[in-house]
């Protein structure tokens, strides 16, 4: 298919994807938040959602105890630094630091964020300043931030305070994905990681737990550590399926050789394909999360008009409520049999006592018919009718709107894939090529691999290439800078530069995510369009 024509499709799939969410919102408004209103719903579990809920990019939370690679992780998939990102054997990050896309490099407050109505975070106002001091976000140009967001959060340690949890869920609730990060050669499940992680709980759809640098552990040893991570798992996640978890290597280091190098690459093709995949899924995980939410809206307003009907008019109120309180359990067992409400729909019973210790029961209303009507409608009708707009997306032959292709994932592609590079004229002030000074010993390297009328094959140089250890789809990032003509082959200019961006790799520099002009052969500049 032409570039044109793909362009065309994934326009089409946007307008998809859009029209879904703004359904999704007209709905929300008009049927599901006056019920919340009428019944109190934001003073016993989540605040309302607003436009910004709707509107913003797919979000991935990432987590983990200290040092288990967490900001390394971030930068090896935007393939560059963040502001305000900081790595070191210590505990290094501090604070929550959102991720987001913007036209110029800038850091946010927590403060100032929280009042931003275009950003997702009004509701973090109600953990008041000493969380939002510790709470940032990084504003860069970055492809990938294009079609996601990412929340850095700090390491997990034994001392963190119980108000970490409440954060993390509130986080929970609205990301799409929740990355665990755990690594290999120091796995180490804390009382108070098990206690966060139970924070998690009714999530556990979007975790996705990664044992990270498994390249520096043998196979044995490998084998035994995710027998423990999967036996811990199960002590903490009470899920009918096993959790899911990718073993990978995924940092800017070179990965050590070990028999398991082949599994290291698949899982991070598998792992990075789902994040790809993210705003490809996002409305439908947003029809999921409002389908949720009305289902807990409908329990909830069924418990406070019960609670309201047996209060008494006049005397022994406070004795009453407290009854009531300590009969909740069996008050929902009424519900479910009086109302047909599923046992699945309900808040949590403990929780949803200790909530009910502060409020005041005289002032709870009773069940409204209409609005009762209305939500029942949304539920059986209303999100029926948007199932077609959700499957006419899947039916896109072209891959909808989502991370490009290539931008740190080689899925479903050869490594070495001619891929078609376009951009603006630019001028090269200086006429000297960078890498001039190690073309004698690129050179070398060159024609020990016996070039084909003069040039390499994809083949010849991805077997040289990926004795660097570096991962696949790093190597691929370099492959397609290097091969400024797009034939799918290198001479010696593409080759030596291929090297000189791969030496810097392998020193800790990023890499561009489009060729500089002076990095571009003498022989290509006019092919770039770059004057000489």
């Amino acid at each position: 298919m032409s570039s044109g024509g793909l362009k065309d499709r994934n326009a089409e799939t946007l307008e998809d994807v859009n029209a879904v969410t703004k359904e999704l919102k007209y709905l929300y408004y008009k049927r599901l938040l006056p019920i919340e209103k009428q019944y109190g719903f934001q003073h016993f579990h989540s605040p309302s959602f607003e436009d910004a809920d709707f509107d913003n990019k797919p979000m991935v939370l990432v987590m983990g105890q200290y040092s288990t690679g967490k900001t390394t992780f971030i930068r090896y998939l935007l393939e560059q630094d963040f502001p305000g990102s900081r790595v070191g054997p210590e505990p290094t990050t501090d604070s929550f630091t959102a991720i987001m896309h913007g036209e110029l490099e800038e850091l946010i407050p927590g403060n100032a964020l929280s009042v931003d109505p275009k950003k997702p975070f009004r509701h973090l106002n109600s953990f008041g300043n000493t969380f939002l001091n510790r709470f940032q976000c990084a504003l860069l140009p970055n492809q990938v931030l294009e079609s996601i967001s990412i929340i850095d959060t700090p390491g997990i340690l034994s001392s963190a305070k119980r108000r970490m949890s409440r954060v993390l869920r509130w986080f929970a609730e609205r990301v799409d994905h929740i990355i665990l990060l755990f690594d290999a050669h120091k796995l180490e499940f804390s009382d108070e990681l098990t206690r966060v992680f139970g924070a998690l709980c009714g999530y556990e759809d979007k975790l996705r737990v990664v044992l990270n640098k498994a390249d520096r552990v043998d196979s044995q040893q490998l084998m035994r550590v995710y027998g423990a991570l999967m036996w811990s798992l199960g002590k903490v996640f009470q899920t009918p399926e096993i959790l899911r978890v990718y073993i990978v290597s995924l940092w800017s280091q070179p990965r050590l050789l070990s028999d398991h190098c082949q599994l290291l690459e698949l899982e991070e093709l598998d792992l990075l394909a789902d994040i790809r995949n993210l705003p490809r899924n996002a409305a439908v995980r947003k029809l999921n999360d409002l389908v949720k939410r009305a289902r807990l809206v409908r329990a909830h307003a069924h418990i406070i008009s019960h609670l309201k009907q047996e209060m008494p008019t006049v005397f022994c109120k406070e004795s009453k409520k407290q009854n009531l309180i300590y009969e909740l359990p069996l008050i929902f067992s009424k519900i479910q049999q009086q109302q047909r409400v599923p046992a699945g729909d309900f808040p949590d019973c403990a929780k949803m006592q200790a909530r009910l210790m502060g409020q005041d029961f005289t002032k709870f209303k009773t069940l409204k018919p209409s609005l009762m009507a209305s939500l029942d409608k949304l539920l059986s009708n209303d999100i029926a009718k948007l199932m077609p707009l959700l499957h006419q997306q899947d039916l896109k032959k072209a891959s909808p709107p989502g991370i490009p292709d290539g931008t740190f994932l080689e899925t479903g592609r050869s490594l070495f894939e001619q891929v078609t590079k376009s951009g603006e004229s630019r001028e090269i002030q200086n006429d000297e090529w960078v890498v001039t000074k190690d073309k004698q010993k690129y050179d070398e390297i060159f024609y020990h691999l016996c070039p084909n009328e003069g040039k390499l094959s994809g083949t010849k140089a991805k077997e040289w290439m990926v004795s660097t250890h570096l991962p696949n789809s790093v190597l691929g990032h370099i492959w397609r800078l290097s091969d400024v003509d797009c034939d799918g082959m290198l001479d010696d200019q593409e080759f030596a530069l291929a090297i000189h961006l791969i030496e810097a790799k392998l020193e800790g520099h990023g890499l561009p995510g489009e060729l500089p002009a002076h990095l571009v052969p003498p022989s290509k500049r006019l092919h770039k369009g770059l004057a000489v």
